[in-house]
């Protein structure tokens, strides 16, 4: 038996979904594969960017702890 048929929702291609295929669900191979751009900004940011990020997300995790295990429940 073969695998599932699918047709990408982006460019309408058909491709057969495998079990490792990285990516999207209903997207071909080609559809799936991250922009470049993408990628780039992420890895390229300036430390005052990923200090902020850090700080938000520290807030973050300090807000859902504080929700969780709070005291009056």
């Amino acid at each position: 038996m073969g695998f599932p048929i699918r047709t990408c929702v982006v460019c309408g291609e058909e491709f057969e979904l495998t079990p490792n295929k990285p990516g999207f669900a209903n997207r071909c191979i080609s559809c799936s594969e991250p922009e470049e751009d993408e990628t780039q900004d992420s890895q390229a940011s300036d430390p005052l960017q990923r200090r902020t990020e850090e700080e938000m997300n520290a807030a973050r995790r300090r807000a859902i702890r504080d929700l969780l295990y709070r005291g009056d429940a």
